[in-house]
């Protein structure tokens, strides 16, 4: 029997990637994006496996709606992996850019995850997934929206682990902390050890299938999440 696997963000970068991953892997895929256009081309590849929507999770009304009404669509699913997320370099601290971060990586993401759980409870088992970042682990001048949110992230998925274990329910909550992927996320001048979309997907999908809980991608940014939490704070604020 093909497994199913729902995926957010899926029209370019780490998503678009997993869902081609997932298809050669004979998943059945849902996928969702804004861009309807992305989506349709990402179906191009196997029709048959792949039924999309389009969704804009900054549109909290528009997702408890749209993404409820999608899920419903399938008889099982097995994997919800929510890759959808924003962010920007704001050095001049523009509040609209604060605000539009928190819409998607703070309620979007709620929403998404609620909506999600909600549907794995009522079908006794599931995996969800979320790209996070490893940003979250310390605040960011240049992007302070972006750093909080991921923070908010990591606590909130923790939380969820808690939960469910708690509960002692089959369902198990992934945190996927990449570092710097190459895709339109992967901004400011300071890059380095950055990954290809493919070989991030790689690593995703090999520690999804071994229902690891913290995935840091690529691994070697354990490494750095590590130094960072050590790393006193008036360093950060000359760096």
């Amino acid at each position: 029997m093909k497994k199913t696997a729902i995926i957010i963000g899926a029209s370019s970068g780490i998503g678009r990637n997993l869902t081609e991953l997932l298809l050669d892997n004979r998943y059945k895929i849902g996928i969702l994006a804004r861009r309807n256009n992305l989506l349709e081309e990402v179906k191009s590849i196997k029709p048959d496996s792949v039924t999309t929507k389009a969704i804009d999770i900054s549109n909290i009304d528009d997702v408890q709606k749209i993404f409820k009404n999608f899920l419903l669509k399938f008889k099982y699913i097995d994997l919800i992996i929510n890759c959808a997320g924003t962010g920007f370099i704001n050095k001049d601290l523009e509040l609209l850019k604060e605000i539009g971060t928190n819409k998607v990586n703070v309620d979007g993401f709620v929403a998404i995850s609620n909506i999600s759980l909600k549907y794995f409870i009522n079908q006794g088992f599931g995996h969800y997934a979320t790209i996070t970042s490893i940003a979250a682990v310390r605040g960011g001048a240049d992007a302070p929206a972006y750093n909080a949110s991921k923070a908010y992230q990591v606590n909130y998925l923790e939380g969820l682990n808690q939960y469910f274990s708690k509960k002692k329910m089959p369902i198990l909550i992934t945190d996927i902390r990449p570092g710097y992927v190459d895709t339109r996320m992967a901004q400011g001048d300071s890059k380095f050890w950055i990954a290809k979309p493919d070989i991030a997907a790689k690593q995703i999908f090999n520690a999804l299938k071994k229902k690891k809980k913290l995935v840091y991608v690529t691994r070697r940014w354990k490494l750095i999440a590590w130094i960072l939490r050590l790393l006193p704070k008036f360093l950060l604020q000359r760096t």
